[in-house]
């Protein structure tokens, strides 16, 4: 979807309408649409429907700069693409929506070309997790959204909500889980460090990270379902057939106010804080106007309108937005996350997805 802003009609706007169809003023007296124009890669589906329907056209209205979005692959195959077409010197995209551990990946292959944080006025505000740079301190990366993956559960099924990410392992919940089936999206060796081994630290070594996949392998017997298919997960938690598992805070969050009797748990260990940055493709013509949309994106109006319209938790700090109590606990949490390891998964990828699959999942 292609979003232009259109000036009040004058006899130049409409003599460019008729000559080249799209062509419109992006504000009186300034450039035409078509030349502030930018790629935006995010995810597809809802997400991208939120964003093409409240946020890309409040962007245009305030820049002039027309976008158009380009509906990314999940997982690492937008990665890929971005890759290869770098290498013939051409972006599908300018800017796009990267998870922190492809964009850890394209580091190695200096995919990302370098932003200036002093082009971003609320760079400071923005939580340094969400900041990712190459080993030299170039930004790479600029937090673009936030989400959290909680422990949700069937009302029905327990009307009261557990309180530790240790009821994946309680003997009475046998047959009764639903868990991500991936080691690099579960991020159930971060959540097993947290709740037995006190703290992310021990998976700094192989050794750290086989006992925490031995503590993780005792919750098998409970699992019913490893997912890779959210609706899948979503569909048998609010049936009851699956009634406690992980899941996504925002969406479980929707569907508990469409009455469905479901409900997302933030454990007193911590909710898994996962979220992507915006990233810039070496490849793009445009770094200076995607400046301004990572400027735009990390103010703090439109980190709130993201939550309300698109239910993500902001990149920045509470204080900052002017969310109320309930639309903050809508998407996020003042507690603080277990942040996933992301260097793992890069670092020690072919390694951990053996070992996950011969000791969990297999």
């Amino acid at each position: 979807m292609t979003t232009t802003l259109i000036a009040h009609p004058t006899r130049r706007s409409v003599l460019l309408g008729a000559a080249a169809g799209a062509a419109a003023l992006a504000t009186p007296g300034i450039l035409r649409a078509q030349d502030r124009s930018l790629k935006v890669g995010v995810y597809g589906g809802y997400f991208k429907e939120s964003f093409d329907e409240n946020v890309f056209p409040a962007f245009t209205q305030a820049t002039g700069i027309a976008v158009e979005s380009i509906a990314e692959p999940t997982g690492e195959a937008w990665l890929v693409q971005l890759e290869q077409a770098a290498r013939a010197n051409v972006a599908p995209a300018d800017v796009s929506m990267i998870s922190q551990v492809a964009m850890r990946k394209g580091l190695s292959t200096d995919l990302w070309a370098p932003l200036d944080l002093a082009r971003v006025k609320n760079a400071g505000d923005i939580l340094p997790p969400f900041i990712v740079k190459y080993p030299d301190e170039r930004v790479a990366g600029v937090g673009a959204v936030a989400w959290y993956i909680n422990l949700v559960t069937n009302t029905e099924a327990y009307p009261t909500a557990p309180d530790s990410w240790a009821a994946f392992w309680d003997p009475a919940n046998e047959g009764k889980l639903g868990l991500l089936a991936l080691v690099s999206n579960s991020f159930l060796l971060e959540v097993t460090a947290k709740t037995f081994f006190g703290g992310t630290q021990v998976l700094d070594t192989d050794d750290g990270i086989l006992k925490v996949m031995d503590k993780l392998a005792e919750v098998k017997p409970n699992v019913q379902l490893w997912y890779r298919d959210e609706a899948q997960f979503e569909a048998a938690l609010k049936s009851g057939e699956i009634p406690m598992g992980q899941y996504y805070h925002d969406v479980t969050g929707l569907a508990a106010s469409k009455g469905e009797p479901v409900r997302s748990t933030f454990p007193k260990e911590g909710g898994l804080s996962d979220s992507g940055c915006w990233a810039v493709s070496r490849a793009s013509q445009k770094l200076d106007i995607a400046h301004e949309f990572i400027d735009y994106m990390t103010q703090p109006a439109t980190q709130a309108l993201l939550a309300r319209k698109v239910g993500t938790a902001p990149v920045i700090g509470r204080s900052l937005l002017d969310l109320t109590d309930a639309e903050f606990a809508a998407v996020s949490s003042t507690a603080e996350p277990i942040v996933p390891r992301y260097d793992l998964y890069v670092s020690k990828a072919d390694w951990l997805n053996q070992k996950w699959t011969e000791l969990i999942v297999g």
